[in-house]
């Protein structure tokens, strides 16, 4: 699934994870620990700091099996977009 950056602005997570200001691995971290209280077909957005999370997230939502939505940069930090399984 392609979605543009307009898409995901648009997007409002029913999860927001706010992992900014940590450092690999903390915000895959944070979001293996909200991902208990999320439904399957929600969104979960990932707020962070750390640019690996740009390569590390993708592939943690892979292996879980959930769908990787895209990213884009806001004020200094990323939001990432992930939809649950």
């Amino acid at each position: 699934m392609s979605v543009t950056v307009e898409e995901l602005k648009a997007l409002t997570g029913t999860t927001v994870v706010d992992a900014r200001g940590t450092s690999c691995p903390g915000p895959i971290l944070a979001a293996k620990k909200a991902v208990r209280g999320v439904s399957s077909g929600a969104v979960m957005e990932v707020l962070a700091t750390d640019s690996g999370t740009l390569k590390d997230l993708p592939a943690w939502a892979k292996k879980m099996g959930h769908e990787y939505l895209g990213h884009y940069e806001d004020s200094g930090y990323l939001r990432l977009f992930l939809k649950m399984k």
